[in-house]
Parts: C-alpha cells; structure tokens; sequence
C-alpha cells in the first residue's frame, strides 16, 4: 500500500474519536455558561420543560427557565430565559465536524418540531381560553379589603376573585379575546391559568376616552398605581419582555399622536430598562424610569411623588434653534480634500476598463501609506479595508507596482484586502464584515454588484444595502466608497436604480479619454461642498521586479499618473469616440489579440452594441460591417485606425493598441 502522509496537508493521522461527554451534560454545561441555574433532570425527547432559572420574580424564584431537546440523531436543541429575554441554540459536539447531510437534517428536524410545538400550543391555548372564559365569568368582583389590595395601597380597578379568595385578572389578545388569568395569592405569588398564551397579551386599567397620555406598565399594581395618581389609562404586559410586543400594538392601535409612556421597573438586574429601551425602538413610546429600586408601586409605598416623576417630559433635543445649531463652527472634514470626505457615502463609477479601479486604489494606497498628497490635494492618513470582489490576481499586480513606483513598501501599508466577496446587504454578510474589522477609515466596495445580494435596479434591495454602509460607516466612524458600473445608456450616472444617486454625499465619473487622451476624473455630486474641478490621468506601465512568467517574461501592470495642462471642456471627435467604441468593445469581449495586436470579431462587436449600447440587431450589424462607412467599422476602417483580419478586426494604431494591451495586461 502506498505512503499517502506526505499527501495530504498536515500529514494523515486517520480518523481519531474523541472522548465527549453526554449529551445531557453538555446541554447542562451550555446552560451554565449561559447563567443559569440548572434543571434536577435533562429529558432529550423533543417536549418543552421548564425549570427554574434562578431569576426571580415578583412572587420569588419562578420557572421561567426553559429547554427543548431532541436525543435521535445528532442531540441538539435550544434553551432560554423567558424573563431574562434570552435564548441560545445548542448542538451537542460528537466528537467530529457534522457533516452537510446532518447539518440539515437537524435544521429540519427542528423546524418540523416547532412546527409540530406551534400547532400543539395553538390547539392547547383554544381548550385554555375557553376555560378561563367560564373562570372569569364565574368569580365575583374584588373587596378593596382584599389583602394583597391592601397591601399594595391600591383599588380594585376590575380586578376579581376566585372562590378561593385569590385576587384575579385577564389577558387579552390583540382582538380582544381573553387569552389567560393570572392568579394572585395573598402573599403576591403569581401565577398563570397553565395553558394559555401569555405572550402580546396585556389588559387595560382606567379608560382610554379622550387621554392623550397611555402608560405601560409590567404589573397589576404597578399599572393601578399609575393610573390612580395620573388619572390615566394604564395598560399591564405582565412581565418585561411583554412590553415590545404589547408597546407595538398599542401604537398600531392608536396612531402616532397618542404619547405612550412605558414606566420601567428599576430591577438590579437591569431587565425592566433593557425591554424598555426596546420597546421605545420598535414603537416609538418613551420611557421612565422608576429612581429606585422597585416599581412604581414600590416607589409610591415609599413616598415618592409619582405624579411629579410622571409629569416631567424631557425636552428632546431632537429639535434645536438655528442659533443653537450653528453656534460651533463645523467645517467638512476630508481625508481627501475636495473628493474624499470624512463619515460620507460615496460611489466611484464607470465603464469597464475606464480605470476606476486605479483611481481608487491609488487614493487607497496614498491613504494607507501616509503619502500626503494627490492632484494637489491633501490627503490624510489612515486605515483602509478594500473589500475586493473579483480580480484577485491583477489587484496584487497593481499594488505591487505602484509601491514601486511610489517607493513605498508594501510591508508599510496600513490595509486589509478582502479575498473574496460576500452578500453585504444579508445579516450573515454584514456581521461577517463587522466582525473581520477592527478599525477603520475608509472602507472600499469593489465592485458593488459582487456584494449585493438582488437586483442593483430594485428600491428595495438598493436600501438593503445602503442601509449595510450605513452599518458600517456607524460602527467605525469611517467613509464607504463603492466602486461601481454606469449605465448602458448614459455613461455619466450610475448603473440600476435612481436611488443611489440619491444617498450619495459625493459621487464621481471615471470616463476614458478618447483616442490616445488621458481619463477624466471628474464629479457629478458633492452635497456638502462646490463640486471640484475634474482631474486627469494616463496609465503608465510598469515593469514589476522580480515578476517573471513561467514563458519567462516580464510582468507588468501599470499605474495612474496625473496629468496637468488638460482643458476640461475638449469636445472629443466623432472618429475618437468610434475608437472608443471599439475599445470598450474589445474589454467586454475579453480582450482577445493576434501578434500583439487587439483583436474584436464582427459577432462580438455586433453582440456589445445590442447588450451594451441598446442597438437594434440591424443597427448593430450595420455599424459592424465595413461597407457601412457611417457606422463604428467603417469610419475607423477608413481612417486606417482598425484593419480586417480573420473574422473580425485589429486595432492598428499603436498608441491606442499600446493602451489597450496595458489595460489587458493589468486586469
């Protein structure tokens, strides 16, 4: 039998099977390291078990502990808190990788159980709110002498009594239904009719009428305190985590104009504000909270001044006066001055092989390796990430060849490169990006299409990736610049939807100089400033030391060198813009040559002026014959700037056919 260690990386060792622990000790330990204290018993069948968590509620320790695990197969599960608002996933370790197969039965496995739990709770809750119906009809409205009434100093407000003198009051559902009762004891144990559906469910104490003010608040006392020294509608969620989903409600149900106040409980454990603060997000309430330990009722029992603590409503500083506003000098801060402003969005676009990509790696490297200057303008170091998406090969040909040329070393530049794309616009592309950054000034997107997972011209899949930048740009404190195709009929805006334009602080063209002119660099957009002045540079080419292909031939790539003197306005000829026809012509269709020479096919020429230009199949078969001395071919035919050969044409002048072949040679 042959050696095969040598073969494989890292040698072969063969298969090893690692001691693991079971299952149920695994998901015990996974519980622990999630804070909580542990169930007596660990049952892998599939049923949700409560258990103890060691948080404590308003009557003590309660079960709000919970899990649900599944011993067939790959032992795997999930657990939680339900008061601590928490819940992890859990897989237990086999003693090697899963592989595809596993990984998606047990994806599949526990979508078809929560499924399966869904359905049950839903038949279970129908059976539970009939029954409490019958409860709730059946007890007799509450004593004010009850004794935890008067324990906590507070009316009945429609609260009920069970025959066996528990204080009781409902939940109801979005529409209206009761849904559950909570049972409460004498010493303030509270309970749940087992079986119904808690989540979303809440109940009103007070009357809405004409309030413009409605409180949320977790408990019943709480909520009859609140109401009683407000004279304000107060509505119960009955724990924290309640308060999202009943604060969202609320706002449907009531609109915008209505001020919904949550009164956050001031737990130790910080549980009561962390909901709050999550409510107010997703439903645009505002929140108070209590000062003190406690909650509001607490608060009240101890002599504070609820009413006082309720009226003030802090001024939002979300409006200011224009004197205020412009009270502290605020100038635009660049990283490149006039065309790279800091904390901005900003989009570089053009065609292929216009360039744009060595422009913006140019203001890259300057940036990343402290150059202090570009075109005349100043430039500010920092760290650069450079997403790149394609083109992995030629971008090292090209970094490596402008550090020679600007003698720079690589080993001196501050930036990261990615080595592949990502969907940046889907959660798993975006916290994939967040998490492989530590720091940042610019982050660069080439080429946005190999980063956006949809449809460039869909509104709604260009916001979910404006939305991604703006991640970005928030979590670093940086500036994006995406890097980006124009349109097929207008050369100077932006590939897909009118939107990007919109979100833009800064967007820039890069366009080809025709015939042997330099590329304009030139701005179409700049929100905060004057737009600058276009810039224009040549590529040179450069021949990379120590770079020799297996032919034995030098490499080379080449690099943007700015070029002064060029009047802006030069209308380009009719003939340079044939030229530049063919050559953009010739990029598309993969940059074919014969002895050095560009070469197009007639097929492929026709093909780029119906996909590229919007032509009709006969327009474009006629600008690609030679007999046609109005079209593309004829006229450059004419002008001895292409020549016939094989099935199609050669670019004959050498300037042009020399840029090209740089452009080739650099990609």
């Amino acid at each position: 039998m042959s050696d095969i260690t040598n073969v494989l990386p890292g040698g072969f060792t063969g298969v090893v099977n690692k001691v693991v622990a079971p299952p149920e000790d695994q998901l015990r330990q996974a519980m622990s390291d999630a804070g909580l204290e542990l169930p007596d018993e660990i049952f892998l069948d599939g049923q949700i078990h409560r258990f103890r968590s060691g948080t404590k509620g308003k009557g003590g320790i309660d079960k709000s502990g919970w899990y649900v695990a599944f011993g067939d197969g790959v032992p795997a599960g999930r657990f939680g808190c339900w008061r601590e608002g928490m819940e992890q996933s859990w897989t237990a370790n086999i003693g090697r990788e899963l592989s595809v197969m596993e990984n998606m039965a047990n994806s599949r496995r526990m979508s078809e159980a929560k499924a399966a739990r869904d359905l049950a709770k839903d038949k279970a809750h129908e059976v539970t709110a009939e029954t409490v119906s019958k409860i709730w009809s059946d007890c007799t409205g509450a004593s004010p002498d009850h004794p935890y009434l008067k324990a906590k100093n507070i009316h009945t407000n429609g609260s009920r009594v069970t025959g066996d003198g528990r204080l009781v009051v409902p939940l109801y559902g979005a529409d209206g239904k009761l849904s559950s009762l909570q049972y409460i004891g004498i010493d303030g144990t509270k309970l749940y009719h087992k079986g119904g559906a808690i989540s979303g469910r809440s109940w009103l104490v007070g009357d809405i009428g004409s309030s413009d003010t409605l409180y949320i608040a977790e408990g019943f006392a709480t909520a009859a305190s609140i109401h009683e020294v407000t004279g304000h509608p107060c509505i119960v969620s009955y724990s924290a985590s309640n308060l999202v989903p009943v604060s969202q409600e609320m706002r449907e149900k009531y609109g915008v104009s209505k001020d919904i106040v949550i009164v956050a409980d001031n737990d130790v454990s910080g549980t009561g504000v962390k909901f709050a603060e999550k409510a107010c997000e997703k439903s645009g309430a505002r929140y108070i909270l209590i000062p003190s330990i406690g909650d509001a009722n607490d608060y009240v029992q101890e002599g504070g001044d609820l009413s006082e603590l309720l009226s003030v409503k802090e001024v939002d500083d979300w409006l200011v006066s224009a004197g205020d506003f412009c009270s502290q000098p605020a100038p635009i801060n660049w990283k490149v001055k006039h065309w790279v402003q800091s904390d901005a969005l900003i989009m570089v676009h053009g065609e292929s092989g216009s360039g744009k990509t060595f422009f913006v790696l140019d203001l890259c490297l300057r940036m990343s390796s402290g150059i202090e200057e570009w075109a005349g303008n100043r430039v500010s170091k920092g760290r650069v990430i450079y997403l790149a998406g394609e083109g992995h090969h030629g971008l090292k040909g090209r970094i490596t060849a402008w550090a020679q040329h600007n003698k720079v070393d690589t080993n001196s530049i501050d930036m990261m490169i990615s080595q592949s794309g990502t969907d940046l616009n889907t959660p798993a592309g975006l916290q994939k990006v967040i998490s492989s950054i530590d720091s940042a000034d610019l982050i660069v997107v080439d080429t946005l299409h190999r980063f956006l997972d949809g449809d460039e011209n869909k509104a709604v899949d260009v916001k979910t990736m404006l939305d991604a930048c703006s991640s970005l740009m928030d979590t670093f404190g940086c500036t994006v610049i995406l890097v980006h195709h124009v349109g097929n009929g207008d050369k100077d805006r932006a590939r897909g939807s009118s939107s990007w334009k919109g979100a833009l602080d800064i967007e820039i063209n890069v366009a080809p100089g025709a015939n042997d002119g330099p590329t304009m660099i030139s701005q179409k957009k700049n929100k905060d400033a004057e737009e600058a002045e276009p810039v224009f540079m040549e590529l040179q080419g450069v021949n990379i030391l120590g770079w020799i292909d297996e032919d034995g031939e030098q490499a080379t790539s080449a690099v943007p060198v700015i070029v002064d003197g060029v009047v802006a306005d030069e209308r380009e000829t009719k003939l340079d813009r044939q030229a530049s026809l063919f050559s953009r012509a010739w990029m598309s269709s993969g940059c074919e040559d014969i002895d050095g020479k560009p070469y197009v096919s007639s097929s492929a020429l026709q093909e780029f002026f119906v996909s590229n230009m919007g032509k009709s199949e006969s327009t474009a078969k006629n600008y690609s014959m030679p007999s046609y001395k109005n079209g593309t071919v004829g006229q450059l035919i004419e002008a001895d700037i292409i020549g016939i050969n094989l099935h199609g044409f050669v670019m004959l002048d050498k300037v042009l056919a020399s840029k090209m072949m740089i452009m080739k040679n650099s990609k």
